[in-house]
């Protein structure tokens, strides 16, 4: 029997990754393709401020087609709807059924997704929702994904984080307040490897910068480097189990964070954040 077919809402970070490789292993749905939003200024990954070519890499290394969201910057809430909606119409025709999102437990970013889809034919699946993020964290590890930190906000957490891989020892060090998951919007990931990947990616962190309230690393890839001066690579890849899953800124430019919303206005989904109080006057 054929299954439902889903794309997956890619963010290139960790929460993705292990829902991902959730949903294959439950083997309810196959995953045909995955969805990313893009700031189309930037070149970058929507919050997670990743390299487009990074991105691609990671759609190569995991053997799904990739679907990019262009949003430009400054983007409203009015034109991403739009350009979401695209997508969603775009998925049906290709007989997509399900969006999966790696979304754990801010109730008004999942009603908000519930209702933007309502109607659209695209059933919303949240796998890894209301699970304790500290077991979350630790799974992560123990399955295989490694991941860096890309984003931090250094309102919720240190700035020192950015740059540094996502382990057993950065979980150690968390503060008190501080999700394991980092799904306040603590801060942001980028995968290297996990469940699926045919194969890692070999990156080096580049320069840190703090811009427009949130500290950034630039995640490269080696090819890229060329005779850079010193970067920080990867750590050897730990022994993993069996996944059993089917084999910013751009020169002086940062993906910035979007503004406080109004009252009423629905739930920024492209920061998973609770945004600060509404500022008058916002758009």
């Amino acid at each position: 029997m054929q299954l439902p077919r889903a794309w997956m809402s890619w963010s290139t970070g960790k929460d993705s990754a292990l829902a991902l490789h959730t949903v294959r292993a439950a083997g309810r749905v196959e995953v045909t393709g995955l969805l990313t939003t893009v700031n189309s200024a930037a070149d970058r990954v929507a919050m997670h401020a990743v390299r487009r070519v990074l991105l691609e890499a990671q759609a190569d290394a995991l053997g799904l087609p990739m679907r990019v969201v262009e949003l430009p910057w400054p983007c409203s809430n009015v034109i991403y709807e739009q350009q979401m909606a695209a997508a969603m119409a775009a998925a049906r025709d290709n007989g997509v059924e399900h969006l999966i999102f790696g979304d754990l437990f801010l109730g008004d970013v999942r009603a908000y997704r519930e209702k933007r889809l309502a109607g659209s034919g695209i059933v919303p699946l949240f796998p890894l929702w209301h699970r304790p993020t500290a077991a979350l964290a630790v799974e992560m590890l123990s399955c295989g994904i490694r991941a860096v930190i890309t984003c931090v906000d250094p309102s919720q957490a240190p700035p020192e984080l950015v740059g540094r891989w996502f382990d057993a020892d950065l979980l150690g060090e968390l503060p008190l307040g501080v999700d394991p998951c980092g799904e306040r919007g603590e801060f942001h990931t980028f995968v290297v490897d996990g469940p699926g990947f045919a194969h890692p990616l070999d990156v080096v962190i580049g320069e840190i910068v703090e811009r427009d309230g949130f500290a950034f690393a630039d995640v490269l890839p080696v090819t890229a480097v060329g005779g850079a001066g010193p970067v920080r690579r990867p750590p050897v890849e730990p022994a993993r189990p069996d996944p059993g899953a089917p084999a910013g800124h751009r020169g002086d430019r940062c993906l910035r964070a979007p503004p406080p919303r109004r009252p009423g206005e629905a739930p920024d989904v492209r920061t998973r954040r609770r945004r600060p109080p509404p500022t008058p006057g916002y758009r």
